[in-house]
């Protein structure tokens, strides 16, 4: 289990939010967190910390007055770690080329390859094109519904009705280089990890996958290694101590160190 740092930007800001209310209606959302520190600030540290693979998220969708200022956030933590960090967050076939130039490893895409909740092979193909699989991560966050996880776009508001299975993870494998994905009902509640779905997660032996979602303490992030068969990788937002939470960032990377 490796240690997937974040740097979630809103409203031109570095933040820790309540996924599940987040909203493009006057650009609101619940915050947990509002860092005093610029993107450049989280970039640096993850870099000095030899950490690779963190995101970089914009939560503002593009036609928001505060899509530049996110924009100009993440163009100042990618000169700091160009090729240490991917970045989501409106990506299409069109921009993702000019984020990569700007640095990232890797475009996280969601939205853009659903419509009417179905995925857009046709629009896989084309980021393909566009970056290559190599530079591709789709996220395929996600909230329950019943007995399954469903997978939830445009800021996490809209459900698909795709649901997230072995077979989905398989079958979409060919188009990306990781996945991402976020437990949205527990993503910035520090409550506990979707212990369900981590299981789920662990039993998919193909591409590397981050867990993100509702870790609070060093139990959760055991129980998230046996539950996955240490196979997950680990994103932590609003409890770690960068974020005003209680979890020693030091003492995380060394407990994952020793996993």
């Amino acid at each position: 289990m490796h240690f997937r740092p974040c740097i979630d930007i809103h409203n031109g800001k570095v933040k820790q939010i309540v996924g599940g209310t987040l909203a493009d209606r006057n650009n609101q959302a619940q915050e947990n967190f509002v860092s005093e520190q610029d993107a450049a600030f989280y970039a640096r540290l993850y870099r000095d910390s030899g950490i690779r693979g963190g995101h970089i998220i914009l939560l503002n969708p593009a036609g928001s007055e505060y899509y530049a200022a996110d924009v100009e956030q993440a163009e100042l933590a990618l000169s700091e770690y160009p090729g240490g960090l991917q970045i989501g967050g409106g990506m299409n076939s069109e921009n993702a080329g000019a984020f990569l130039d700007m640095g990232a490893s890797h475009i996280i895409v969601t939205s853009y390859v659903f419509q009417d909740g179905s995925i857009r092979y046709d629009r896989l193909k084309e980021l393909v094109q566009a970056v290559g699989k190599e530079h591709l991560v789709l996220d395929l966050s996600c909230r329950r519904r019943e007995d399954a996880y469903y997978i939830v776009t445009d800021r996490w508001q809209r459900f698909t009705e795709e649901r997230v299975t072995i077979e989905l993870l398989e079958a979409l494998s060919v188009y990306c280089d990781e996945f991402l994905i976020h437990a949205v009902d527990a993503e910035g509640k520090a409550e506990g990890i979707e212990e369900s779905l981590a299981e789920l997660l662990g039993r998919w032996q193909g591409l590397p996958v981050t867990y993100a979602g509702g870790v609070s303490s060093f139990a959760d992030l055991e129980k998230l290694r046996k539950l996955s068969g240490n196979r997950l990788d680990v994103t932590i937002g609003s409890a770690l101590d960068l974020f005003g939470g209680s979890l020693s960032y030091e003492a995380v990377l060394q407990f994952l160190k020793e996993s």
